[in-house]
């Protein structure tokens, strides 16, 4: 009798494919985009010089990049037909359901196999441009036009209230969609790979990819962390509120994390980008309540190796910069469309079918259909 193949709920320590993308180092705390430490370059490089390295696979020749510049500027205008799918849209969705079917309204037909950098450039120009004129439309307020004089961050803050945006938090901005522009084979990555080693196209792939990100496990988080310090409310209610909490067994936002099993290397960097941006205020609450949820972690879940992780600085950057919360996960996928563009390329350019395979433990061959149903 063959051995039964290895089985790995989740996938656990399975390896799928090889990248020269990004790595993750779990048990290192380490993020690395093509050889670069996340923590080196961020804040400082522009998005758009990460999305260079990510693409092309080496730095610019200056930065920002010129040619990721150029490009997205010019993809941001959007296509009449695809306007008219986001303003049919009803108001009061929430942006990340809206999004999901914005995203499929770009696959018009034009989009086919294998996919291509310039698609990758249409994805990562539009999402937010197309996101921003849904929500402002969501709010009776009418669209803002993109500008191809702001880089990225500054047109999605620009396009989203419409007004000059403080330098400030476009770094920050910036700063956050670098982090998030890819984290090796995650959750959504993963959808979008199995969509690519289908031959389906970029557009398909983003959408599944999009709607693996919504799940709070993902990347639905961030909002929660923002509600769990609103539902502390001070740093003197923080180990009270966290003891019952846990005695409960429910969970602590902004805590824990699949890969990590040391600090999270984006969690750091963005409590120092939150310094600059959060009111001051709100930032000591959340680094109180992170003292106090750590020390409770450890007592109560000992060996457990639970640490801060992306969302939960997350959250506090981007209230910082004035996003509503409902904008916290679709801001993450505005970040994660040049992972996904990456990883799309380097999946075609290398492709099988993924198609794993599952262990039946149903009942063993041999059954009778039983004769005595009507009809017999």
């Amino acid at each position: 009798m063959p051995e039964p193949p290895r089985f790995s709920k989740g996938l656990d320590d399975i390896v799928v494919g090889r990248s020269t993308i990004s790595w993750v180092g779990g048990e290192t705390g380490d993020l690395v985009y093509r050889g670069f430490d996340v923590r080196d370059i961020v804040p400082g490089v522009p998005y758009e010089s990460v999305v260079h390295l990510l693409l092309f696979g080496e730095p610019p020749s200056a930065d920002p990049s010129p040619e990721v510049v150029r490009e997205v500027a010019a993809r941001r205008a959007v296509p009449p037909s695809v306007e008219r799918v986001v303003d049919a849209l009803p108001a009061g969705l929430p942006p990340l359901e809206a999004l999901r079917t914005i995203l499929s309204s770009l696959g018009t037909g034009a989009y086919g196999y294998p996919p291509t950098r310039e698609e990758g450039f249409d994805l990562i120009a539009r999402t937010p441009v197309l996101l921003a004129r849904y929500v402002r439309r969501s709010r009776g307020l009418a669209p803002v036009a993109p500008r191809t004089d702001l880089g990225h961050a500054a047109n999605y803050l620009w396009m989203m209230t419409g007004a000059d945006p403080d330098p400030r938090r476009v770094a920050a901005v910036e700063g956050y969609l670098a982090l998030l522009a890819d984290h090796g084979m995650n959750a959504s990555t993963f959808a979008l790979c199995i969509a690519i080693s289908t031959q389906s196209d970029l557009v398909s792939a983003a959408t599944a990819a999009l709607g693996t990100l919504k799940g709070p496990v993902h990347g639905g988080a961030p909002s929660r962390v923002s509600d769990m310090l609103d539902a502390i409310g001070s740093a003197d209610r923080a180990e009270a509120w966290i003891r019952e909490r846990l005695a409960r067994k429910q969970v602590l936002y902004g805590f824990g994390h699949r890969a990590y099993k040391t600090d999270d290397p984006r969690g750091l960097v963005l409590h120092r980008i939150a310094r600059e941006v959060a009111e001051p205020a709100r930032l000591a609450l959340a680094e109180a309540v992170e003292r106090v949820a750590l020390e409770a972690l450890r007592r109560e879940k000992p060996g457990a190796r639970l640490f801060t992780n992306v969302e939960y600085y997350s959250a506090v950057v981007l209230e910082g910069v004035g996003l509503p919360r409902e904008l916290f996960t679709p801001t993450f996928a505005v970040a994660r469309t040049a992972g996904w563009t990456a990883h799309a390329l380097e999946q075609a350019a290398d492709n099988r079918l993924i198609r794993p395979d599952v262990e039946y433990v149903g009942p063993p061959k041999g059954r009778t259909w039983p004769r005595s149903l009507p009809g017999h």
